[in-house]
């Protein structure tokens, strides 16, 4: 049986399709298109599953969209006529594309896709909460889902057993722990639904200064995890800005301007509403822990991608064990989507395997084979060396170590927004230099922003107080005490921003300003080759673990084809490209004019 679920039309479209109930292919449509956090229909994404799968749209037996359209619909229509004059123009703006295309959601997948079988909806966190349950490795456990909103639901909970699920209470639309924190990105400058990320990278530089300020006057939080939020200080309601001048007066003037210089107020805001968000999701594990009964726990959610608070859940939490969709955002709805068909709707048995769970590592893109790759180069005139599988390890090892920066591509896609060792930027992670390099000249962004190490699985506890895999990067953990490097009394009286440049650990590049760094565990049997590569870097350096961020600069999507991996590399300071067997070095390539920086929006 072939299951495609589908995710669109809000941000991070994608497609999945299960076989039997196991997957086939999983992606973004924005690594097809290159348009970050695409949400038009993904017609690139369904097809590169079909061709996957080596299947046409009539051997499809459901296809299932990841939320309910009308639902939704009617929520929007409710809180419109509620804060009737307020958003008027919001509102003449938005009905337009509701009667056009969002209402007959079924109508255009039936007409993209040339579709005339069953289509199925669940609601949008129901189809969260099984993105989260059914390809974990739990037989049984609770489930949590938290994001901005859905159709009403902005957070759920409830148990996963077997083969179903079961929603056993929510929180609704305007009290959303998901909006609140993206009222903060917006109001420190950074972009909604794409910068929440980079607050709670400047987090560390901050003093929760605000927290009570938040408490006392934005959210009412019960012992239980349950929420409120006053909605006179925030715009969002009526589809205007995030915040309103209510909420910039109690924060001291108006927004951070976009690409402006971060002041201090900045970094105690993202610490504030960091620390807040954290202590929440805690009430709310410590409350449907006791509800449920279950040792374990699943995540998925937009707010699941934050892994600072993942990380306090798995470390003060009562849960034995958490296992958090990689893709937790609105991409991995359509991997809810499909399995809530196999499993609800087709009625199928479910084998949960207590060892691994059912991602395969997240590798579900796309595929180039050597020839492919090869036929892309000679093309293109494109210089470079082709090496066997061992002297490609030793010969990036040894690039690496003497401070290179190496695009790495290899293998199928990650689905998801981590780059995980198949299309990943490499570095050397002892290197002083390396965070300040890799952001200023090879990712253009903000400096403050930290790199994430990828660490050999066995080898993980000798850098990191992680007490579990963290396969998907879901997870901080501190830098273990005898690897931290003592400070001078100068440098512990740095304040906000000036603390970056401080060489904290023997691993600087990876070890953010609070010692924390977000890890990915690298298995040997999810990942051959990175994981060859990175015991070729321990047998040559002592290290077993290596600076990993996504093959990517700032506005662009994580590269897909050995095309953009190209252009990627020739636009930037990288300084050397291992496609396959292939390595290129930047020094014999042949500059071309139109690969520049300018073709991605920042983000």
């Amino acid at each position: 049986m072939n299951i495609l679920g589908i995710s669109a039309f809000y941000h991070d479209s994608a497609a999945c399709l299960l076989r039997d109930g196991a997957f086939v292919a999983a992606a973004q449509e924005e690594r097809f298109t290159r348009k970050k956090h695409d949400q038009d229909f993904p017609r690139r994404a369904v097809a590169y599953c079909l061709e996957e799968a080596g299947i046409t749209i009539e051997d499809i037996d459901y296809i299932a969209f990841y939320d309910k359209p009308f639902l939704k619909f009617e929520r929007i229509l409710e809180t419109y006529l509620s804060y009737v004059p307020r958003g008027i123009q919001s509102f003449l703006k938005a009905i337009p594309v509701w009667m056009k295309q969002k209402l007959w959601i079924k109508d255009i997948i039936a007409k993209e896709l040339n579709y005339t079988g069953t289509i199925l909806f669940p609601e949008h966190h129901e189809s969260h909460a099984a993105s989260a349950f059914f390809p974990s490795p739990f037989a049984e456990a609770a489930i949590i889902t938290v994001d901005g909103v859905g159709e009403w639901a902005t957070a759920s909970y409830g148990i996963g057993e077997g083969n179903t699920i079961r929603i056993m209470a929510d929180i609704q639309f305007p009290h959303s722990l998901g909006l609140l924190y993206s009222a903060f990105t917006y109001y420190t400058g950074f972009k909604v639904n794409a910068g929440e990320y980079k607050v709670m990278g400047l987090a560390p530089y901050g003093d929760p200064v605000y927290k009570d300020i938040i408490y006392k006057h934005l959210i009412d939080v019960k012992e239980d995890g349950s929420f409120a939020l006053d909605m006179s200080y925030f715009n969002f309601g009526a589809g205007l800005t995030m915040t309103n001048n209510k909420f910039h007066d109690l924060f001291g003037g108006p927004p951070c301007v976009p690409e402006s210089n971060l002041t201090q107020r900045e970094m105690d805001l993202a610490r504030s509403i960091q620390e807040v968000t954290e202590e929440i999701m805690l009430r709310i594990a410590r409350h449907v822990h006791a509800v449920t009964g279950k040792k374990k726990l699943c995540l998925a959610g937009g707010v699941a991608l934050n892994c600072v608070s993942n990380g306090r859940l798995l470390r003060e939490s009562p849960f034995e064990d958490i296992w958090i969709q990689p893709a937790a955002g609105d991409a991995g709805g359509s991997v809810g989507a499909a399995y809530i068909a196999w499993y609800h709707y087709a009625g199928m048995n479910r084998r949960s395997n207590e060892e691994n769970d059912a991602m395969n590592g997240s590798y579900l893109g796309p595929l180039f084979s050597s020839k492919a790759i090869e036929e892309f180069l000679i093309a293109n005139s494109i210089p470079f060396h082709k090496l066997g599988a061992r002297e490609l390890l030793e010969r990036v090892s040894k690039l690496l170590s003497d401070g290179n920066i190496v695009g790495w591509f290899q293998g199928r896609m990650e689905f998801g927004p981590r780059a995980l060792g198949a299309r990943s930027i490499l570095g050397d992670a002892r290197s002083p230099k390396m965070q300040s390099v890799m952001n200023l000249k090879i990712k253009f962004r903000e400096s403050f922003r930290p790199f994430a190490p990828s660490v050999l699985k066995e080898r993980a506890r000798a850098y990191f107080s992680l007490e579990k895999e963290s396969p998907y990067m879901l997870f901080t953990a501190v830098v273990n005490t005898e690897r931290r490097t003592e400070m001078s009394e100068e440098e512990r009286q740095l304040f906000g921003i000036d603390k970056l440049h401080t060489v904290r650990s023997d691993i600087p590049a990876v070890t953010h300003v609070d010692y924390s760094a977000r890890i990915q565990t690298v298995d040997q049997k999810t990942n051959t080759l990175y994981h060859a590569l990175l015991s070729q870097f321990e047998k040559d350096t002592g290290h077993g673990l290596l600076v990993n961020t996504s093959f990517n600069v700032r506005g662009e999507p994580i590269v897909c084809t050995p095309e953009d991996a190209y252009r990627c590399f020739m636009r930037t300071e990288m300084d050397y490209l291992v496609l396959g067997p292939y390595i290129l070095d930047k020094k014999e390539q042949k500059r071309k004019t139109h690969y520049k920086q300018e073709e991605f929006a920042l983000d």
